[in-house]
């Protein structure tokens, strides 16, 4: 399945619920792995962003669609990126 990796900044509303944060994602995650996200890892961090989440979707739509759901929600905002393994990338390099 293709890897998704979102760097995830609070809002005004997420920081003011800032105690809240490890319950909204452990449902965040519940919901995720409903739909057939795996949810890879979840930290929360200190410098530029104030977390990072990494995902595996079995598609582009999924994954964005986890995404806006997740933002949609008003606690935070994501920059997503896909993310490849080695193989992955070897596969697109120009022969």
């Amino acid at each position: 399945m293709p890897t998704f990796v979102a760097l995830v900044d609070f809002t005004a509303q997420g920081v003011e619920n800032l105690k809240d944060s490890p319950k909204r994602a452990e449902t965040f995650v519940q919901w995720a792995e409903s739909k057939g996200v795996v949810v890879k890892d979840l930290y929360w961090t200190t410098g530029g962003h104030d977390g990072v989440l990494i995902i595996e979707a079995p598609n582009e739509i999924l994954a964005t669609s986890i995404f806006l759901t997740l933002a949609s929600a008003g606690n935070v905002r994501t920059q997503t990126m896909r993310a490849f393994n080695r193989e992955e990338f070897e596969s697109c390099l120009p022969e």
